[in-house]
């Protein structure tokens, strides 16, 4: 799999949706964004990495993300090394446990998302096109072949005394 990293301009526009999260304002948001706190599994620094919430698994208490540039993420990687720090969406927080949806879970998932924005479905499907390489156009067929380059995510808060009882 050949994906393409974001240049400088669209890297900023990207990062603009974090900014709202440091002024306190993530709020602002909803529930479409969340902003990941993790940590550098080689250089052991904290970073921050906005993920558009693609479902959400209320009988589990989890959020569901994508991997948009596959496994080869950076907070990708750096998950599977240690658990993420904190997880934050809207005005909740909480420290994150994860885990990779199962092939038929995350075609679900995403086949959810697309009939949830289905008018802006060709956008989607242009975004991810891009992100993977090659064509996709939304056929159960191009779904199952996206779903193990991008892997979906879930995140759900770690078991503890302090952590909010709703996320999703």
């Amino acid at each position: 799999m050949r994906t393409r990293r974001p240049g400088p301009l669209l890297r900023r526009l990207l990062q603009a949706p974090a900014l709202l999260y440091d002024w306190h304002l993530g709020w602002l948001l909803g529930r479409r964004f969340l902003r990941l706190t993790h940590v550098g599994r080689r250089t052991g620094r904290t970073y921050r990495t906005m993920l558009e919430v693609v479902g959400a698994n209320r009988a589990e208490n989890e959020l569901i993300v994508i991997a948009g540039f596959g496994r080869k993420a950076q907070w990708y990687r750096n998950v599977q090394r240690r658990e993420a720090l904190e997880v934050a969406i809207a005005r909740d927080r909480f420290v994150p446990i994860h885990r990779e949806l199962s092939l038929p879970e995350a075609e679900t998932a995403l086949a959810d998302y697309e009939r949830r924005n289905r008018y802006l479905a060709p956008l989607i499907r242009r975004v991810l096109s891009w992100l993977v390489g090659w064509h996709y156009d939304g056929t159960k067929s191009a779904r199952q072949r996206l779903v193990t380059e991008l892997p979906l995510i879930g995140l759900r808060p770690a078991p503890s005394v302090n952590q909010p009882e709703r996320v999703g």
